[in-house]
């Protein structure tokens, strides 16, 4: 049997834990990704299937607060944070439950959620 790629993986792993999280419109679902150049997060009400909040290092608003666009390093990832727990609260959101989308929670993932957590948000 061949061996699976560390992408293959991180899918296998995702799959298993959205098994377990769903979003609901009283706790959304925080939704995190990563790519080699950026850094994404979404929060998700999964009994409509709409995105309520989003935020990434693509986002103008990113653009203006480090002057770059685009970012791969924890103090990037932790900037979007900000930018999220921002419109969340705006719009009323407190409470989600966090999805890793399968990444190892560590490095940007865990600098992320623990930035979204001194900021207000509660998982």
């Amino acid at each position: 049997m061949a061996r699976l790629s560390r992408r293959e993986k991180r899918i296998r792993r995702h799959k298993r834990i959205r098994k377990k999280v769903f979003g609901t419109p009283e706790r959304p679902r925080l939704a995190v990704y990563r790519s080699l150049h950026h850094f994404y997060a979404q929060i998700i009400d999964d009994t409509v299937g709409h995105t309520l909040v989003s935020a990434s290092t693509l986002d103008p608003e990113f653009e203006k607060l480090t002057g770059k666009r685009g970012g791969k390093s924890i103090e990037d990832a932790q900037k979007v944070a900000e930018i999220l727990v921002k419109r969340a609260l705006g719009k009323g959101i407190k409470k989600v439950v966090f999805d890793r989308g399968g990444f190892i929670y560590h490095g940007k993932i865990k600098a992320f959620a623990d930035k979204c957590r001194e900021l207000g948000l509660e998982f």
